[in-house]
């Protein structure tokens, strides 16, 4: 019953006990700075905290994260709560700045909170601040909906999410087929067409208050086009067979256009387990290189939420990166395939060529309780542009239906507080936008540094013919590194390049710069390699690596799967597990729903089945377990 509580609820067990080793420069640098904007520049209500350990630290129960930076550095007022399920400690994450338990653990930490505040444990302090927050944070909510009492209208939610939708597509090739110009003839290939994938899976899912499809659009806005629609493959699975095969060619065949809708199955990714390649499913490009076979011009429309492989992208017309459009996502993409909107969106992630060019591929997942960080910095764009290895689609790319020119840069201000002005100009026969984006390159770092880093951006919208100049404005920030040494941003002085374009690597101007500056930065490692080896992984993260915590003794943080490695723990893991039998051969349990129970019953933790029982399960019978386990 625990474990089918927990199914309805979360898959993400996985990450409970995945210690994550990153050393400080680049957890400041890469991996804290998103999360530092939103909390400077929006002031959330709520944070939520990691499943994970990061470096050898539950990130529910460290102090450094939750409060001496997040609220003492970055200046955060209001409620940390933990993912669900995901509290190792609740007295130490009380202690640490964890506020509320979620989804709440029917009471399994009282007995031992009111201990710990009696021996002193726990200070009735750090208890006050946790209880404060969370009242703050119900007086709050119950404020804002007494302010906002306007109803639902839910007919411009889903024009904004249509709007939304076709401004954040990216048209990644086009050789002049999109926008398509009255078609007397289309050929719509793929089932996504009726059967979309337009949201994540797992706790993403959300019910739409409608959806529509591509074919339905299509047909709405192409009255006078013939339209021959063909499936060509399974929406779950992806596979086809040769009849589908078939079925989508002779479609194809004397179109004026074909549009083959491909992507990721919700089953190929989504929470609690990784994708294990970046391929689309095989009958996915099976349907896209016979129908390219054809010789009719192909449009290659993307549902998918994270980068692939395209194989056949040189065998194409256009092709158009939908990602998960949300329920409105159809008619949004058919406005952009006829013109009606522009293809908006700029990629925020570099495609590569092949998983294997990059850094991390070599110790990804290497290990199911460590994941260490050795690529550092070089990560996405940084990693291309520092070692020259092109990317399939470069971060920031983006193409319009109308063409744009932009001017030589020009830069003005002192120090550090400079202003980038770049004149713009539409130079085609139709309105639309660019995202205009500078980039910073330090010409004399004393420490290791990206070739160039994206440090600001705008989007422009411009009619036909039209110009403009953007002001882009720099800061600090924008030149500084972390100094860990002294645990301060810094500023060296020297020369830097300011690098626009409209991607990392599509720069067409640049302005050097000379930066005057008293900060010393700390000389650190340099590397001539984008992968530490093991002396350098030491020295980056200034102690010695860390080495897997060992199966045995069992222990709060063993997962179900440890228990497979002795005859008892065997035993308790059956009497443990029984209640899930049921959940997982649910008929109407879709395939990653399945997928994400079974990796949650693999790599579930003992401390969360006396979170999820609903009081069925205390930790003194934990304790007894564990003591019987490991006797």
């Amino acid at each position: 019953a625990c474990l089918k509580h927990y199914a309805a609820n979360n898959q993400e067990a996985f990450r409970m006990r995945l210690d994550t080793i990153v050393d400080e420069r680049t957890l400041r640098e890469i991996y804290l700075t998103g999360f530092e904007i939103a909390v400077k520049e929006s002031s959330p209500w709520t944070v939520m905290c990691a499943y994970n350990l990061v470096n050898g630290e539950h990130a529910d129960t460290s102090k450094r994260l939750l409060t001496d930076i997040l609220r003492d550095e970055w200046g955060f007022d209001g409620l940390v709560m933990s993912d669900w399920f995901a509290v190792s400690d609740r007295i130490a994450g009380i202690a640490a700045g964890l506020d509320l338990e979620m989804p709440g653990s029917s009471g399994s930490w009282d007995a031992r909170i009111g201990a710990a505040l009696d021996d002193g444990t726990l200070s009735e302090a750090d208890l006050d601040t946790a209880v404060r927050n969370v009242v703050e944070m119900v007086l709050r909510a119950k404020a804002g909906r007494e302010a906002h009492t306007t109803p639902m209208d839910h007919d411009a939610h889903h024009a904004l999410a249509r709007e939304a939708a076709a401004a954040g597509t990216v048209l990644l090739a086009n050789d002049g087929t999109l926008p398509l110009a009255a078609p007397a003839s289309v050929a719509l290939i793929g089932s996504f067409a009726e059967a979309p994938r337009y949201q994540g899976a797992g706790s993403s899912q959300v019910n739409p208050t409608r959806l529509t499809t591509v074919r339905e659009a299509l047909a709405a806005r192409l009255p006078q086009s013939q339209i021959s629609y063909a499936p060509a493959y399974d929406p779950k699975t992806g596979e086809t067979t040769e009849a589908l095969i078939a079925e989508a060619v002779a479609a194809a065949q004397g179109a004026d256009v074909a549009i083959v809708m491909v992507g990721l199955p919700s089953a190929y990714e989504s929470e609690g387990f990784d994708r294990p390649h970046m391929n689309l499913p095989g009958g996915h490009d099976a349907v896209v290189a016979a129908v390219a076979a054809t010789g009719t011009p192909v449009v290659a429309t993307l549902s998918n939420g994270s980068p692939v492989a395209l194989p056949w992208a040189g065998d194409v017309a256009a092709i158009l990166e939908g990602y998960l459009g949300g329920q409105a996502g159809g008619e949004a993409l058919v406005d952009v395939l006829v013109g009606d909107a522009e293809p908006g969106g700029r990629l925020a992630e570099s495609f590569p060529v092949a998983a294997s060019d990059l850094p991390s591929h070599a110790n990804f997942a290497s290990h199911p309780t460590l994941l260490e960080y050795r690529e550092g910095p070089f990560v996405g764009y940084r990693f291309h542009d520092t070692f020259d290895v092109a990317p399939a689609y470069a971060f920031g790319h983006g193409l319009s239906y109308t063409s744009f020119e932009l001017g030589e840069a020009f830069v003005a201000g002192e120090g550090t507080a400079l202003t980038v002005s770049v004149p713009v100009a539409n130079t085609g026969a139709r309105s639309g936008s660019t995202v205009v984006q500078v980039y910073v390159a330090d010409l004399e770092s004393s420490v290791m540094r990206p070739a160039q880093e994206l440090k600001g951006y705008r989007k422009v919208a411009l009619g036909a013919g039209e110009s403009t100049v953007l002001e882009i404005e720099l800061d600090d920030r924008s030149f500084a590194v972390y100094d860990v040494a002294d645990a301060a941003w810094k500023v060296e002085a020297g020369a830097y390049e300011i690098r626009v374009g409209t991607s990392s690597r599509e720069i067409t101007s640049t302005v050097a710069v000379d930066i005057a500056s008293t900060d010393v930065v700390t000389p650190a490692l340099k590397t001539a390699a984008p992968l530490a080896d093991d002396d350098e992984y030491r020295a980056l993260l200034g102690r010695e690596l860390p080495s897997p915590a060992p199966i045995e003794p069992f222990r709060y943080d063993s997962v179900l799967a440890d228990l497979d490695t002795t005859e008892a723990g065997r035993v308790v893991k059956q009497r443990l597990t029984s209640g899930m039998s049921g959940a997982l051969d649910s008929s109407n349990a879709t395939e990653e729903m399945q997928r994400m129970m079974e990796a949650m019953m693999k790599e579930f933790p003992l401390r969360a089945m006396v979170y999820s029982s609903e009081g069925q399960m205390t930790f003194d019978d934990l304790d007894a377990i564990l003591d019987q386990l490991n006797s």
